[in-house]
């Protein structure tokens, strides 16, 4: 078999590849012959029909079989012979399959791209890091009083604190704008969740009070249409309530469906819970932030093909989250959303190159352990968390995933490890708000 390689891209190779008369004639004949023995023709016993009738009447079937197999066979053969990866499904063409000539076609396709990291330990990170405080936990503490705050009405003037229950309506140029009325809405005083001037405008007005405000909607305001826009809002206040928190004694504790005996066990419950929190939540934060820096750090050159292939998955994800939701364009959010998921794309096909690129460099492995860890977690939101472990551990394939996961955490970890990295005290409020807003 003689093989040619052609770059005709810096990673599309050109492979052309020729296959001597005799293998193609040596297949066919073998071919031919095994079938004397199990073809039935009229006339002729089992087993002892000739070679030349069945030649005549299956000859150029075989042979296109024969082609067929082996031009997959020599492909396969010839990409191992010159070490090369293919990144794709190769493009099969001019096929010459001559009878009396030696079997000759090309194949097109693309190749993984070299990849040289960036040394681990020139890269860079400010890593967060939290411990829960009395301060964090008092905090706490005062959220959960409030979620569960009692609202009393009052006779006296609204101050900052207050929850006014408000009629409004926001007109811009004298009409109504969308989405700028509300009836029997309750608002707290203070909390800025209005445009500014609207909450202060609220302060020292009673029950049965119309009021007229004359605002300006913010530049950075979330709808575009709104931005700076001179806004008037007519606003009716219905009732005027105070609130008032619960004391943090045992009928606190059991409304939050816990047994602790006093307020000294249940901070140190609420701050187990946070701790847990916290963990789940700088273990994400961590990840984002070597994951960000690793694509930041290593551009490398990607194939077409694994582009494609990912941007059709992001796709395909994009179109069944739209399929069920009514009252929207999903041709024109498809269609606005196509840069989007193509550098999606681009950035997923990297990291992945990258990761696997650690994982073989380093030799790192998917702890069985862990990997048991995954799938036990992943099992315990189930009625019957065993079938589901069985499940997982029934079939490679779903376990796969899983020991994919556990590698891309070593992955993370051992990055961290290995690179220059400066701790960063945070709050929890800072902590548990960039997770949100992630």
């Amino acid at each position: 078999m003689q093989v040619s390689v052609e770059n005709i891209g810096s990673l599309e190779r050109k492979v052309h590849i020729e296959v001597p008369e005799t293998r193609v004639a040596s297949e066919v004949s073998n071919r031919l012959q095994s079938m004397t023995k199990t073809t039935k023709v009229q006339g002729f016993r089992p087993g002892k029909v000739p070679l030349k009738v069945i030649d005549n009447r299956y000859g150029e079937q075989v042979r296109k079989e024969v082609i067929g197999e082996l031009v997959r066979k020599t492909l396969v053969e010839a990409i191992d012979q010159e070490k090369l990866k293919p990144a794709g499904q190769p493009l099969i063409e001019k096929i010459d399959d001559t009878a009396g000539k030696a079997l000759a076609f090309t194949a097109i396709f693309e190749i993984y791209p070299e990849i040289i990291l960036k040394p681990t330990e020139k890269l860079k990170f400010e890593k967060p890091i939290c411990e829960i405080s009395n301060q964090d936990i008092d905090g706490m503490i005062e959220k959960l009083r409030n979620q569960h705050r009692e609202l009393k009405s009052v006779e006296r003037a609204s101050q900052k604190g207050d929850v006014v229950n408000i009629n409004f309506e926001g007109f811009i140029n004298g009409e109504a704008f969308e989405g700028g009325k509300a009836e029997k809405y309750d608002l707290e005083l203070g909390s800025n969740s209005f445009i500014p001037g609207f909450e202060d405008g609220l302060v020292g007005r009673s029950a049965g009070e119309e009021i007229q405000l004359k605002l300006k909607f913010p530049k950075d305001y979330g709808k575009e249409e709104l931005k700076a826009k001179p806004c008037e809002f007519k606003v009716t206040i219905n009732v005027v309530n105070e609130i008032h928190l619960p004391k943090v004694d045992k009928d606190f504790v059991k409304k939050l469906g816990l047994n602790q005996e006093d307020e000294e066990s249940l901070k140190l419950e609420i701050k187990k819970n946070m701790e847990r929190e916290v963990e789940l939540s700088l273990r994400q934060q961590h990840k984002d932030m070597v994951l960000q820096l690793l694509y930041k750090e290593n551009k490398i050159e990607l194939p077409r093909s694994l582009i494609e292939g990912e941007h059709n998955r992001l796709k395909d994800e994009l179109e069944k989250n739209l399929k069920n939701q009514q009252g929207i364009d999903r041709k024109k959010i498809a269609s606005e959303s196509e840069s989007v998921l193509i550098e999606q794309a681009k950035k997923r096909v990297s990291l992945q190159l990258i990761l696997a690129e650690i994982i073989k460099l380093n030799d790192l492995k998917a702890d069985p352990k862990k990997v048991r860890e995954m799938v036990e977690h992943a099992a315990s939101g189930y009625e019957d968390p065993k079938s589901v472990v069985d499940w997982y551990y029934s079939d490679q394939k779903n376990l796969a995933e899983v020991e994919m996961l556990v590698l891309e955490d070593n992955v993370i970890d051992w990055v961290l490890e290995h690179s220059n990295v400066v701790e960063k005290k945070c709050s929890f409020d800072d902590i548990m708000n960039k997770r949100q807003t992630a």
